[in-house]
């Protein structure tokens, strides 16, 4: 980003004190238009925490932009005004300038000026952290780490509620940018405003979820800057992913062009899995969707939603599906698919493990292993890559991942990259591993790292949708890009997730709801890609 930053003044001059500028008014935009809607927090008080380097610089900038609309807004600088250098130092005259209102400006050289920034925090409604940017070497230290620590502990963290919102300025104050663990207090915000691109550290670091909801916007340097100089293997999933996707559907349109999925899931006392499996699947745009479930249940199913078609799957006295590969039944319900999804609430009987096995290792289609499916491979997940379908995807959250391999929860969390592009090579497949900011691996080693979606999708009923959505893109979109494609799904979900935290409380957000949600987050993506990214 750096480099980003000295080519854009280079090649395309636009200057750093520019680029300063259009980053500060970023934020301040962000705080006027979106804190209240966000966080249902008021901006009414604002206090911009900075510190020496240019990132107090940008928030001098974001200052200056807010008193225009906030008149009680004030500005901390963690240190003395001469030791602000550059374009830092000029947006703190500037801010100080009797000619453009002579801001206010609480200095924090002692315990004095310490005393009297926590006065102007408390009275608070967004407090705006431009204290430590990616420059960070190191823990954050004296009265800088001091204001990290009281933050955090009176104003919450990025998930309870808290007195005021926390808005971080490119970086959460002592968050290493390029990805490694913090080495000291971590501002926690709940909304992190970063420029161009995340940083690695917003994506992998233990401490990224620090960054609460990341908010990417860019500031003015070429998006043809930034992809030639991004040279990992790591990529943030965004729009512009997405934008070489068809999803604008031509108007001779018919069923027939977006897939026939084949969707086994639900038994009894589960068959609501089922039905939101298959939810998510037309609501993603599927044209087909069959849902195979157990006999007991399939009028449960088939009463749900009555454009789901359904297939009974015959059962031993246990609930255990019943069928072999070799009857002519299975044939039949397999004719005419484009893509298979398995697992969602099937249960965990013998026979329904042996019958999931066999069918995963014969089928030739496209396939999205979940939930209980992936449980069929509890133990022995080197029995995955012995199969005669081209694509396999595994949706495990970190539990089926750590069964799969035969570890330990903690240790699939410990370092979730590793793991998921590990296995996605030992296995032949796509690896979807569920989470905070969800980890989706390739078999030649590319990853997307998801970062839409908030806790309102964790909630039974969630990977079932997303098991839906991922079979219906598939149908729709094929395999030949297809880790986009299951990337696109993850953030879809994610996305529809967060249109409904815009009008209640995450915590009673449902699965069918986010699932009803995805035209409309479809609808955003078009949007924003229309609008550049």
């Amino acid at each position: 980003m750096r480099e980003v930053d000295r080519l854009t003044t280079e090649r395309h001059g636009i200057s750093q004190a520019q680029l300063m500028e259009n980053a500060g008014k970023t934020v301040a935009e962000f705080v006027i238009h979106e804190i209240s809607l966000r966080f249902q927090t008021p901006a009414r008080r604002i206090a911009v925490l900075c510190g020496k380097g240019n990132n107090g610089g940008d928030g001098f900038v974001v200052a200056r932009h807010l008193r225009e609309q906030i008149r009680h807004t004030t500005a901390v600088l963690f240190g003395a005004a001469s030791e602000m250098r550059g374009d830092a130092a000029a947006n703190l005259q500037r801010w100080r300038d009797e000619r453009d209102g002579g801001g206010e400006c609480i200095f924090v050289e002692d315990d004095a000026g310490w005393k009297q920034a926590q006065q102007g925090i408390r009275e608070a409604d967004v407090i705006v952290d431009a204290m430590l940017g990616t420059g960070l070497r190191g823990p954050a230290t004296g009265f800088v780490a001091q204001a990290i620590e009281f933050l955090n502990g009176w104003s919450g963290n990025a998930t309870s509620a808290a007195p005021a919102a926390i808005v971080a300025v490119d970086m959460p104050s002592g968050l290493p940018s390029d990805g490694e663990r913090a080495e000291g207090p971590v501002v926690r915000a709940h909304a992190t405003v970063t420029f161009t691109a995340p940083k690695i550290g917003q994506l992998l670091s233990p401490n990224s979820d620090c960054c609460g909801t990341l908010v990417v916007r860019g500031i003015g340097s070429p998006r043809a800057l930034v992809e030639a100089q991004g040279k990992g293997r790591v990529r943030w999933a965004g729009p512009d992913d997405f934008a070489k996707l068809p999803l604008v559907r031509r108007a001779d349109s018919h069923k027939g062009l977006y897939g026939h999925l084949l969707l086994l899931a639900g038994s009894v006392g589960k068959s609501g899995a089922a039905e939101l499996a298959g939810l998510g699947a037309l609501k993603a745009g599927a044209g087909l969707v069959t849902v195979a479930v157990p006999e007991p249940v399939q009028n449960l199913v088939a009463a749900e939603q009555a454009e789901l078609m359904t297939e009974p799957l015959a059962t031993s006295g246990d609930g255990s599906i019943s069928l072999d590969l070799n009857q002519p039944v299975l044939a039949r319900i397999l004719v005419g698919k484009t893509v298979l999804a398995v697992g969602p609430g099937l249960g965990q009987q013998t026979g329904t493990q042996k019958f999931i096995r066999a069918l995963v290792q014969e089928t030739e289609l496209p396939t999205i292993l979940d939930a209980d499916g992936l449980n069929a491979f509890a133990g022995q997940g080197d029995a995955l890559r012995e199969r005669r379908s081209q694509f396999l995807a595994i949706t495990p959250h970190p539990g089926e991942m750590a069964r799969l391999l035969g570890v330990s929860n903690a240790e699939v969390q410990k370092d979730r990259v590793k793991m998921a592009s590990d296995a996605a090579a030992r296995w032949n497949a796509y690896v979807l591993l569920k989470g905070f900011h969800t980890i989706l691996a390739s078999p030649d080693g590319q990853i997307f790292v998801n970062t839409t979606g908030n806790p309102g999708l964790a909630k039974g009923g969630s990977g079932d949708v997303l098991t839906g959505i991922l079979g219906a893109l598939t149908g729709q979109f094929g395999t030949n890009d297809w880790l986009r494609v299951l990337a696109l799904g993850a953030w879809l979900h994610g996305r529809a997730a967060d249109t409904l935290v815009e009008d209640v409380d995450a915590s009673g957000i449902l699965a069918g709801e986010v699932a009803r949600a995805l035209p409309y987050a479809r609808r955003e993506l078009l949007e924003e890609i229309r609008r550049g990214g």
